[in-house]
């Protein structure tokens, strides 16, 4: 039995080197803590990134330009002893809509 399963193991299909697994793999992306006693992110800045600069997954849709937008957002506050990343990372989750957050698997593996 064992030497059965050896040899499917031996047997793979080409496919099966090609395509990438994400088993195991860890993100290069982290949070970086936040300092300040009482961090919070005002719910009409996140109304403000999912009014204004949602990407929808469209083929139409430009990425350069959401980014643009996203981070002229970003840069519209800066509350003390927190960085700009760590607000960044924080509210790029809201400027995706849901169907491209489904769809991503990059979006469940590394946010």
């Amino acid at each position: 039995m064992e030497e059965d399963q050896a040899e499917v193991k031996a047997y793979r299909a080409l496919r099966d080197y090609v395509v990438p697994s994400i088993n195991g793999a860890t993100s290069s992306i982290l949070r970086t803590p936040i300092q300040a006693n009482n961090f919070e992110i005002k719910p009409s800045i996140i109304q403000m990134i999912q009014q204004s600069v949602q990407l929808g997954g469209l083929p139409n849709d430009d990425l350069n330009i959401h980014i643009t937008n996203f981070l002229e957002i970003c840069d519209t506050f800066k509350p003390n002893g927190v960085s700009d990343d760590a607000i960044k990372l924080r509210l790029f989750p809201f400027s995706l809509k849901r169907v491209v957050k489904l769809t991503s698997s990059w979006y469940h593996h590394y946010l």
